[in-house]
Order: C-alpha cells, then sequence, then structure tokens
C-alpha cells in the first residue's frame, strides 16, 4: 500500500520536495507514530526539528491513530513568530 505524505516548513527543506510517497506491507496497522519512525529513518534530519505533528484528513492525528490508505497526511514542524 502506499500513503503519500505532504511535507511543510522545515520538514520540506529536509527532505527536498513537497511529498514523499510511504510504501508499507500492511496499511490496516500503521499508527501515526510507525509513520514517525519511517520517515526518521528515511531523513534522521527529521528527528532534530523536534516536536512535529502529523495530520490526517485536516485533522491533528494522535500517536495511537491508525492511518488509513485514502487519509490526507501532512507533516506539521513546529511553528514560530510573533
Amino acid at each position: 500500500m502506499k500513503l503519500k505524505v505532504y511535507l511543510f516548513g522545515i520538514a520540506k527543506e529536509i527532505f527536498g520536495k513537497r511529498s514523499v510517497e510511504i510504501v508499507v506491507d500492511d496499511i490496516s496497522q500503521l499508527t501515526v507514530t510507525e509513520l514517525k519512525s519511517i520517515l526518521e529513518k528515511q531523513k534522521p534530519a527529521l528527528k532534530e526539528i523536534g516536536t512535529y505533528l502529523i495530520a490526517a484528513n485536516n485533522d491533528y492525528a494522535v500517536n495511537g491513530y491508525v492511518l488509513r490508505e485514502n487519509d490526507e497526511i501532512a507533516v506539521i514542524p513546529p511553528v514560530s513568530g510573533g
């Protein structure tokens, strides 16, 4: 199964593109925590940005959320400013 993950902010810079495709054997058990682990293995610099969130279908997803193949998934890095 394939998941398309959209990247924003520093995550986009780390990967050097706007989105990545993640291929997994069985998406029926893929949680947000596991997705973060996959992304961090591909690009260890992602760990260095500290906390970042995963959004699924325009809502922030908790770490135990089980992703589905048709979910619209995004990496949301921390935002600062005034």
